[in-house]
Parts: structure tokens; sequence; C-alpha cells
């Protein structure tokens, strides 16, 4: 039989560890609370609530064609409805939802910009409910795109990157221009400075991505500073005629200079019969 001593020492054994394993628990929880970043708040934080807002607008305007849990859809036919946005960021929701274009209308070739369906609250809310998805590239801050203090050469600059990288689709001028499929590069007249930078960082539809190692955030500051020159560039010397190059200008001269030089030519043959009367009629 074991002693009394025994027992004791014992039940003493098994308290020591139940209170070794209590205190190492509420170390690493203390220590958590402590190193826990800023923002991983707690189940009731506000950027918890706004990622749930964001699952509820997604499941009811975007669950039809992207999936109930962002991983894409198919339509009845088999064919792909909408992609997995997956890792797409919360750039990509925002710039696709603060121009309008999506929820898509209707499947054509390219999707339009439109008036936007959602408030700026409710596309801050979808975007941080795709951004907790999975990593992807998050919306700019606003210092990334700031062209308020840009200089001239720096403007310059960007107009030399925009002519390698992007007059082949938007035109020298910004204008947009015409792909193969019925797709078209749209114009940049009136694209706010965050979209632009946006679109460089995910590469929406048919536009390739510029990430951070293609372009610099000073390049892309730089271009974004030649398309805003772009969009207040006046013109001194009469009408722009879209800034098209030969395309406008020759048809402005076939439609407007030939066009003159037809009324003169009928004018001048109108008058050569009048002449040879008044003539006939002095002899």
């Amino acid at each position: 039989m074991r002693s009394v001593g025994s027992a004791g020492a014992v039940r003493r054994g098994r308290l020591a560890k139940t209170l070794v394993i209590g205190a190492a628990l509420v170390t690493v929880g203390l220590g958590y609370g402590v190193l826990m970043p800023g923002g991983a708040s707690g189940a009731d934080g506000p950027q918890s609530d706004q990622i749930e807002a964001g699952r509820r607008l997604f499941a009811v305007g975007c669950s039809s064609c992207h999936g109930l849990h962002a991983q894409g859809g198919t339509n009845g036919a088999g064919r792909i409805a909408g992609p997995s946005l997956i890792g797409v960021g919360a750039a990509a929701v925002d710039f696709q939802v603060s121009t309008g274009r999506m929820p898509a209308t209707q499947t054509n070739a390219q999707v339009p910009a439109k008036t936007p369906v959602y408030t700026a609250e409710e596309t801050a809310a979808l975007a941080a409910y795709i951004a907790s998805l999975a990593p992807g590239p998050a919306i700019p801050a606003s210092e990334s795109y700031d062209v308020s203090k840009v200089t001239q050469p720096e403007i310059a600059r960007g107009g030399e990157l925009f002519r390698t990288n992007c007059t082949a689709c938007h035109n020298f001028a910004g204008r947009g221009g015409a792909l193969p499929n019925g797709r078209y590069a749209p114009s940049l007249m009136s694209t706010t400075p965050r979209n632009m930078y946006q679109a460089m960082l995910t590469g929406p539809q048919e536009m390739p991505v510029f990430s951070d190692h293609v372009l610099l955030p000073d390049d892309k500051r730089a271009i974004i500073a030649y398309i805003v020159a772009l969009q207040n560039q006046d013109d001194p010397g009469g009408f722009g005629l879209g800034r098209l190059g030969p395309v406008s200008e020759g048809l402005w001269g076939w439609l407007v200079g030939i066009g003159l030089l037809v009324v003169v030519a009928v004018w001048i043959g109108a008058k050569v019969p009048r002449i040879h009367r008044r003539s006939n009629k002095s002899e």
C-alpha cells in the first residue's frame, strides 16, 4: 500500500503540472495580445464588419457570375460566366466597380465603363472582402498617384514612358484605339489618376500588368502626370480634331479643303457663260 506521504506528493505533482500549463497558456495569450498586428482586429472589429458587409454585397450582386465564394462560375452552356477573383486583390475590385464596369449588364467582347452601381463605401467593402480571400495588389495610397507636385522634367519623362509602353493601344494622345475581335483600348481623357495607377497594377481586360518590377512607382506617377497634362491641354491653334493625327486631319482636309475647292470651281463655271453672253450682246 502507498503511504499517505507518497499520495500527497503525487497530488502536489499533478497540481504543479496544472499550474505550469495554465501559466504557459496565459503567457502565450498575453504575448499574442501584445504582439498582434494592428490590422488583425477581433471578430467584432471595424475591418471584420467591412469584410462581412462586402461578403453580403458580393453574395447578392456578384455571386451569380463569380461563384458564391468568388471561385468563378459557368453558365448553363458550360462557358465561363465570371472568372475567379481569388488573388486579384482589392485594387482590381476598386477599379472595376468604381468605373461601373462591374457588375456587367451583358457579356460582350469588352465590358465598357458606365455609371457606378455601388457607392464608395460599398465598393470599399467589396474590395475588402475579396482582399481577405487571398493576397493581391492593394489599393494604392494617394501619395502614389498624386501629381500635384510633379515637375516638367518628370512630365516629359512620363511622356517618353507612355509613348514606349502605351501608345500602341491608347494612341499617342491617350484617346484610345481599336483592338482585334471587337475589343478596344478606352480613352484616358476622363480616367482618374487613382484608376490609372490601379489599371497598371492589375491589367484589366486586354491591358497587360505593369507591376512595380516592370514600371517603378515613380515611373507610374510620371506617366499619370503626362496623361493629366494631356487632359488639361488647350488647343490654341483651333480645333483639336480629337488629336487623332493624320486620320482626322486628312478627313478634315478632304471634306473642308477639297469641298471648298469644288464649290469655288462650280462658282467659276457658273460665271463663265454669263461673261460670254455679255460679250456677245456688246458686239
